[in-house]
């Protein structure tokens, strides 16, 4: 699978950017054609303590030729738009990234009986 990911930076201005996202950009990237799975992360912090990112947004596709052909369909037009509007006064608000995209289950890991030494 391929994705397109969101990054959202954690700014004074990032509940309105947000806010705006979900009404103005969300209901158009919902209408990609090939879209398979969205995926929302809110960013808490992490163990060193708060975080720059606030939000993730990943749009997941079957395969890059998918996600690219979304993304120059009139609804994948209209939604980068969108969010170019949003991010107009501050560009560096907002990461895109494309990435290979895998799922799996974790493996076990084997058990490993003590031996003796003697």
């Amino acid at each position: 699978m391929y994705k397109l990911s969101l990054l959202f930076k954690e700014t004074t201005a990032a509940t309105n950017l947000i806010e705006r996202w979900s009404q103005e950009f969300v209901p158009l990237a919902d209408q990609l054609p090939g879209l398979k799975l969205v995926i929302v992360s809110h960013f808490d912090g992490g163990p060193a303590g708060p975080s720059e990112w606030r939000l993730q947004h990943d749009l997941i596709f079957e395969n890059k030729e998918a996600l690219q052909a979304a993304m120059q369909s009139p609804a994948g037009v209209s939604a980068g738009q969108a969010l170019v509007r949003l991010t107009r006064h501050a560009p560096e608000t907002v990461t895109m990234l494309f990435a290979e995209h895998m799922v799996g289950e974790p493996h076990p890991t084997p058990s490993i009986e003590p031996r003796s030494l003697t």
